[in-house]
């Protein structure tokens, strides 16, 4: 394990979304996880996210916040905005020449929402059970605009991290910790201010992953939150048809205080799943909150990816 002091740290795990980037360090303390460093700011209005003014933007912010002495080197883990990632899950290809991405992509091509050209187009899979894979794919435009501004932040960037794969590190990590979690099937929901990501895993292993176009700014609106329980209900019925005799016991909100509490009791309620509170903010040690400008308890910011890349 890493700590504090003559331990080292880990990585800077930077979740940089459309609407807001935010960074975070983490450590092990004595008896639970220590916060190093964070930053969470907002999109100003006025900048349109994906354009270059919204890049130095994110600059400008990864630079002032690591410049400050707070955050322990210049080395990042990070993940691309939900939005910028195309998601399958398919059946393990049983006969394939060459490279296994050769296979995967002709599986996926059809289905791609931009141009299906393989050398233009960066593939991750995460094989799962029952021979089953998650596919994440993006353009490599993308991946060289993200490039592009952790180079010009001065920043090291070790890895792109997967983000079903950070969740769940997330999940396991501060709320998988029972002998009893390490065979348990949990839903996991990350309310992003614009999208929901949920993950469905065995501990920290994904099993299915999806992301919803409806976040935190739209679930203020009744029939949003109904809308957005019928796309979960659809994908937990697509899980459930690809993984067979499987259950889902638990329900856990990673996005912590990103809605209020009444949407996260009509998500449970009409899901029909056994639920909790999953805020890693509250259970991790912040020796000083005022110091990086952190409400713990009217903060809006689900840091559940920013963490989970932290411990990647």
């Amino acid at each position: 394990m890493f700590g504090l002091l003559k331990k080292r740290s880990h990585l800077i795990g930077v979740d940089l979304g459309n609407d807001c980037l935010k960074l975070a360090q983490l450590a092990n303390g004595a008896e639970q996880a220590v916060l190093l460093a964070g930053q969470y700011v907002n999109r100003p209005a006025d900048i349109t996210a994906g354009t270059a003014r919204w890049q130095r933007w994110a600059i400008d912010v990864m630079r002032q916040a690591t410049a400050n002495g707070h955050f322990k080197g210049k080395e990042v883990v990070a993940a691309l905005p939900a939005n910028e990632v195309f998601i399958d899950h398919i059946r393990w290809p049983k006969k394939f020449d060459g490279k296994i991405e050769d296979a995967i992509f002709a599986k996926i091509k059809q289905k791609l929402p931009f141009e299906p050209i393989q050398k233009n187009t960066l593939i991750k899979y995460i094989p799962t059970e029952q021979d089953n894979v998650i596919v994440l794919a993006t353009e490599r435009t993308a991946i060289d605009h993200h490039l592009a501004i952790y180079e010009r932040a001065g920043l090291a960037l070790k890895s792109i991290g997967v983000w079903p794969v950070a969740l769940a590190s997330c999940y396991a990590h501060f709320f998988g910790r029972r002998n009893t979690d390490l065979d348990a099937i949990v839903m996991l929901l990350d309310i992003q201010s614009d999208c929901t990501n949920m993950v469905i895993s065995r501990h920290k292993n994904p099993l299915f992953a999806c992301s919803v176009p409806l976040g935190a700014k739209q679930l203020k609106d009744e029939p949003l939150v109904g809308r957005l329980v019928m796309e979960l209900t659809a994908n937990r019925r697509q899980f459930l048809s690809i993984y067979k005799n499987a259950q889902i016991e638990r329900l856990i909100f990673l996005s912590g205080l990103a809605v209020e509490p009444d949407v996260y009791r009509t998500i449970a309620r009409q899901l029909e799943v056994q639920a909790q509170m999953g805020d890693c903010m509250a259970a991790t040690q912040v020796d000083d909150p005022d110091q990086f400008g952190l409400d713990r308890r009217n903060g809006k910011a689900s840091w559940a990816l920013a963490f989970g890349l932290s411990l990647s």
